[in-house]
């Protein structure tokens, strides 16, 4: 699945997400609204990881996706 597709699935998606990242909050989730750069930075943020190391778990999450 690539971007254009979960950004066009969010509602459905936004569940995955949720239960991947569980400290990511209902709003967190509805200001992504499917966009990556703002998920990668939500992340970040919620989970205190580096960018590094973010990136490599939703390139995870993706691949997983597929």
């Amino acid at each position: 699945m690539n971007w254009d597709q979960i950004a066009g699935n969010w509602k459905q998606v936004k569940g995955v997400v949720r239960e991947k990242w569980g400290k990511l909050t209902d709003d967190d989730v509805d200001v992504i609204a499917g966009k990556r750069d703002i998920l990668l930075g939500k992340i970040q943020e919620r989970h205190g990881i580096a960018r590094e190391e973010a990136e490599a778990e939703l390139k995870a999450w993706e691949a997983s996706l597929k």
